[in-house]
């Protein structure tokens, strides 16, 4: 059998700025950057952002390839992998040169994925973007571009939902499981394909039970209603949320679903109830201007540009507030947390730096985050923490992220079963009869 030929891998700078280590990926095929992504490099290695960081990082990884090799043929990238090079800048080859300015970086980054392909007519030249549009450039002068899809989960129509409906299950089962010993053992043919901490609604006819699974000792643990800081499931989905959420066995928790579904508010309100067992509730999210619109152009100090995008999670802590009157000691308690530096509402930028133990951190429209972030906010997990990510995989406003690239899908499709890790997926709009209509519809 004839060997497979070597593919050459052009690679964008916003490969790199997603994944540092995106040059130890590609196994035994070649790179090619163009110099022009290390110009864009140098413009980012400065800053406390993770694309800073991955600038940095990539840029150390190249400098260590000290050979002159590097720009006249490329140097081997390690055992059992291929040779990159850098590219210098050349002439705008004349079948591209009418249709793009030679002074944008991504035509420039483009027509040496051109030159590449005319040159090299024996071997398969992709270009690697993250940029759609620039895919699409790629393709029109017929250059094979892709996605870079080293992290991506593999069918987002089969991530894990955390919950399943378990049928046929006897009668004394459901009934044991109502007992006072709150568990029961569930019949070996009823575990296939079960994981650990995954939920079951589990059904004879009429009678029905809500249930956790524990996979070590094959039992399932009864899940009652709670109220957590008033707020209470109003579906078995929610209700296996919170049970997560109030568990603190389970320190790591994601809850994804579409807007309206209580993602935020039962993370809040579970929060608030289990306080006393944390120094701290943080709340954060990332900070994604809508329609490309950076923060600089919003008005006033930093603070008032930072508050429209921090507003959703002040407006989730009213919904739980005015439960109460302003004179009850739940609403004051509230107004306690936030004054005495208890209850924190941040961005997520603000917080990264920070040591976080023993708190109850909870990260909304993880959606927006990649998976290299998703990785470093968890590992400053100290002792006693507890994390909590939410979000919504089809509403990204991230412009190099999609619903199979981000840090939440990511997230689910890698913890499930672990023993301190427990995911649930809302479906069911509880915010309003037009709202769920709005989400369901448009």
């Amino acid at each position: 059998m004839a060997p497979k030929k070597k593919k050459i891998f052009i690679l964008d700078t916003n490969v790199m700025l997603h994944d540092s280590s995106c040059i130890y990926q590609f196994d035994e095929h070649d790179i090619i950057i163009p110099i022009t992504v290390l110009e864009e490099l140098d413009q980012f290695k400065k800053g406390n952002e993770t694309l800073n960081y991955h600038a940095r990082e990539i840029l150390r990884s190249l400098d260590s390839i000290t050979e002159s090799g590097l720009f006249n043929g490329g140097v081997p990238i390690g055992p059992k992998k291929g040779k990159i090079s850098i590219r210098l800048d050349q002439s705008f080859h004349k079948d591209i040169a009418l249709s793009f300015s030679n002074t944008v970086p991504d035509h420039k980054i483009l027509n040496i994925a051109y030159i590449v392909k005319t040159e090299q007519t024996s071997r398969e030249v992709i270009l690697v973007t993250k940029d759609v549009n620039l895919r699409m450039k790629a393709k029109a002068i017929g250059i094979p571009a892709e996605d870079y899809t080293t992290d991506h989960v593999k069918n987002v129509s089969l991530l894990y939902k955390g919950y399943e409906l378990v049928e046929g299950v006897d009668e004394e089962v459901i009934q044991r499981m109502y007992a006072d010993e709150a568990s029961t053992e569930l019949p070996a043919k009823k575990q296939a394909g079960l994981i650990q901490n995954q939920y079951l609604i589990i059904k004879n006819g009429r009678l029905s039970g809500l249930g956790r699974y524990e996979k070590n000792d094959n039992l399932i643990y009864r899940v009652d209603k709670k109220s957590a800081y008033g707020i209470v499931g109003r579906n078995a989905e929610q209700t296996f949320a919170l049970d997560a959420l109030m568990n603190d066995a389970i320190k790591l928790v994601t809850i994804s679903g579409k807007a309206g579904t209580g993602k935020t508010l039962l993370a809040l309100a579970a929060a608030l109830e289990n306080r006393k067992g944390y120094r701290q509730i943080l709340l954060a999210r990332p900070v994604v201007p809508l329609s490309n619109k950076d923060s600089g152009f919003l008005p006033g100090d930093i603070q008032a540009k930072l508050n429209p995008y921090m507003q959703p999670l002040f407006d989730n802590l009213g919904v739980i507030q005015n439960q109460y009157s302003e004179m009850d000691s739940k609403n004051k308690k509230i107004k306690e947390l936030l004054d005495e530096n208890k209850l924190v509402i941040e961005p997520l930028a603000y917080i990264r730096g920070r040591s976080l133990v023993k708190k109850y951190f909870i990260v909304d429209e993880a959606q927006n985050l990649t998976p290299h972030e998703v990785k470093t906010i968890i590992t400053r997990a100290g002792e006693g923490t507890k994390m909590v990510f939410t979000g919504d995989i089809h509403q990204i406003d991230h412009p190099y992220l999609d619903s199979l690239s981000n840090g939440l899908s990511y997230l689910i499709e890698k913890m499930q079963g672990q023993s301190i890790y427990a995911h649930l997926n809302l479906e069911k709009g509880e915010r309003s009869e037009l709202a769920e209509l709005a989400s369901n519809i448009l």
